[in-house]
């Protein structure tokens, strides 16, 4: 038999998951946590064989907390829409949930667990979940993104800023034009992109505007002050005058 903790802050994630689990013959206790210094002492005390951990929780994150189970512990980060959690996903490790998971994806994260318990291994599965713990304890300290998370209905989309021909933006949203001339509508200020944008990237030149510095091919001076920007694809974009000082990094070597 198997006890199982499940740690998230938000109750109907943690139900969730217990709904899931109420079938499973195997299962002996579920105890919950909502944050992660309760998740710490509800496994001290308990010591349950698979811990359920959401990645943003109050206090202390699932990674923090992963870091101090013991690595015979079986965890499965059921995370929300994050670029750590999503970088977890992606490498296909044992363990990882993307919300909202469907059934099947569930309980083969699950299954995976419950052999592992089983067969009792502290070697590649767990040294594989602690490696890619540290991974992703590494991309959290880094400053810029080298992707964005964006979510339409029904799927999330991953965008490498790499392809990113310039940014577009009007209140609480912003529209993300690639380089193969893809529009995305993204629900993100411009300013809380700038933030996440490698400067050495990405300039903004308007207001309204972030633009890929390699991308910009041609500027041209208007009679009022501004600058019009004409990138290699052929949009004119214009860089207004109190952002003239940006001139500089568009025509700069770095």
């Amino acid at each position: 038999m198997l006890d199982v903790l499940i740690a998230d802050d938000e109750p109907l994630a943690r139900q969730t998951i217990k709904l899931l689990l109420k079938d499973q013959d195997i299962i002996n206790d579920v105890f919950e946590a909502s944050d992660g210094s309760q998740a710490i002492e509800v496994f001290e005390k308990h010591k349950p064989d698979i811990v359920f951990l959401d990645i943003q929780m109050p206090g202390m994150t699932g990674l923090e907390v992963a870091s101090k189970l013991p690595d015979t512990t079986a965890i499965i980060f059921a995370t929300a829409y994050d670029q750590h959690a999503i970088t977890a996903f992606e490498l296909n490790a044992i363990g990882y949930l993307l919300k909202p998971f469907d059934d099947e994806r569930f309980y083969t994260a699950f299954n995976r667990a419950k052999k592992q318990i089983a067969e009792r291994k502290t070697g590649p599965n767990y040294q594989k979940i602690n490696q890619l713990i540290h991974e992703i304890a590494e991309e959290q300290d880094r400053q810029y993104k080298t992707r964005l998370v964006v979510k339409d209905p029904g799927r999330i989309r991953l965008i490498e800023t790499e392809d990113i021909n310039f940014i577009s933006g009007a209140g609480n949203y912003a529209e993300i034009h690639l380089l193969d001339d893809k529009m995305l509508l993204h629900r993100e200020t411009l300013t809380s992109l700038e933030k996440q944008l490698d400067p050495h990237l990405f300039v903004r030149i308007h207001r309204s505007t972030i633009v890929r510095r390699n991308s910009v091919s041609e500027l041209r001076p208007n009679e009022n002050g501004d600058y019009c920007v004409i990138l290699k694809s052929g949009e004119k974009l214009t860089l207004s005058r109190r952002n003239k000082a940006k001139l500089e990094e568009l025509i700069g070597d770095d």
